[in-house]
């Protein structure tokens, strides 16, 4: 099977590959979220979108994507 990356592994891919990108963020059910990738730091990823953050925690993430 397939390797899980770590919270500190996550954090540093999104940093490098998604900063300033707008993105969408699945965690499970019917939680999506959107916006542009703000900040990705202490295991929170922080979202921008419409002059409003959302803080996601790292760990509940299951799939991220840029956003179409």
């Amino acid at each position: 099977m397939g390797e899980y990356l770590g919270c500190e592994e996550m954090e540093s891919f999104i940093v490098e590959q998604l900063r300033g990108e707008g993105v969408d963020v699945y965690c499970g059910g019917p939680d999506v979220f959107s916006g542009r990738v703000e900040s990705c730091a202490n295991n929170v990823l922080t979202l921008e979108q419409n002059e409003k953050r959302t803080y996601i925690a790292i760990d509940k993430i299951i799939a991220i994507w840029r956003a179409q």
